[in-house]
């Protein structure tokens, strides 16, 4: 090799080394950044490490959860997300969507509002109720990276009333919405999260007295006839590169007059069951169907799934969410609605599948919805 390529390689390999370098300094500034919480540290990490769930540093499932299905590769699914052929991920058209006022709603008014994926309003027995809030159209660190479907943001933080209770399952971008969450501070009286997740919303302000960060299997007494009962999902969690070290929650909400399951993110296991056998039978359970593969089967629900789970926690009805807002897996945008629908011909649960906007009225079980997703492009 001549002087010539020695002198090229080189100064190659030294740009090549500097472009490596500026990215991984851009990166650790831009981690920084507060939208990615902070790690628990202290008391809090002292609480943590006597959870039964807690070893190694991380969280763990009840149990065994490989992060993809047998026979599959990391290195496989980026191939098949970059170049595999996906048709219908995102709608063309707009997705169909109501706008009600909620600021204005009588507190006797027992309803529940969905917002697209995973976030939801309730009103039941005078309480008012959050669940996941991502009202930022984007459900992603990097901005305009994974942005909401046109129609699906309707709703922002100025159209609620002050809620009661939040809700969150995990911290995932797309249930822990940092924009959303500052907005929401002011509005919000108490906040319900798995163990280390409070360390964020300590973070952000939010006031420790108000903050029930909670391991799986404890309830809490609300008064006047009001309970939250943690439970188990079959999941991950993880802001940053460090996985596992906040802890993913469902829970049990029960009121005076209903038990409403709020199931977060999670993959098929013994848990559902083990719900089902201590609170059922639920009034309404609330499921992820959607973002799903069979590649990672271990930690998102199959919709025949979904179905299972509902018939697992004795569930009197059925509302799928997880869908119809951002693109997060490989399936056309509308399929989750369809084959789960389908699939419950045979199951016969009666499914709640609103618009989103729309009323659910949560004490009226014949309300019947109509399928909104057909004929939408």
């Amino acid at each position: 090799m001549n002087v010539k390529w020695i002198k090229i390689l080189r100064w190659t390999l030294v740009v090549f080394l500097s472009l490596v370098l500026i990215i991984a300094v851009a990166t650790y500034f831009y981690m920084k950044k507060p939208l990615f919480g902070k790690a628990a540290d202290g008391a809090r990490l002292e609480r943590m490490k006597k959870s039964p769930h807690f070893k190694d540093g991380i969280f763990h499932n009840l149990n065994h959860t490989p992060e993809l299905t047998e026979g599959y590769t990391i290195t496989g699914v980026i191939y098949d997300k970059l170049f595999g052929d996906h048709p219908r991920l995102s709608p063309v058209d707009s997705i169909p969507s109501q706008k009600v006022n909620l600021l204005n709603l009588p507190i006797d008014t027992n309803v529940l509002v969905w917002f697209g994926h995973s976030s939801y309003f309730m009103q039941l027995d005078g309480k008012r109720i959050l669940v996941d809030p991502v009202f930022s159209g984007n459900a992603s660190p990097i901005p305009s990276t994974v942005t909401a479907f046109k129609g699906t943001d309707r709703y922002t933080v100025e159209d609620l009333p002050d809620i009661d209770y939040l809700f969150i399952s995990h911290d995932h971008y797309d249930h822990v919405d940092y924009e959303t969450l500052i907005k929401l501070k002011a509005k919000t009286k108490k906040v319900f999260c798995g163990l280390g997740v409070g360390a964020d919303f300590e973070a952000w302000g939010y006031d420790l007295a108000n903050i029930y960060e909670k391991d799986w299997n404890e309830s809490i007494d609300l008064g006047n006839g009001f309970f939250v009962h943690t439970a188990p999902t079959r999941h991950f969690s993880g802001r940053g590169f460090t996985r596992n070290n906040t802890l993913w929650m469902s829970y049990i909400f029960q009121s005076p007059t209903m038990k409403i399951y709020i199931g977060g993110d999670s993959g098929y296991d013994t848990h559902f069951k083990q719900i089902g056998n201590t609170f059922g039978p639920i009034d309404l359970a609330i499921l992820e169907d959607g973002q799903y593969d069979v590649k990672w089967k271990y930690i998102h629900l199959l919709p025949k799934q979904v179905l299972q789970a509902a018939k697992d926690l004795q569930a009197k009805r059925l509302f799928p969410v997880h869908s119809s807002k951002f693109v997060l897996a490989n399936h056309p945008w509308d399929e989750p609605l369809v084959k789960i629908t389908e699939l419950n011909k045979a199951t016969k649960i009666p499914l709640v599948t609103p618009m989103i906007g729309e009323f659910v009225y949560l004490k009226d079980t014949d309300q019947a919805f109509k399928q909104w997703w057909i004929g939408v492009k």
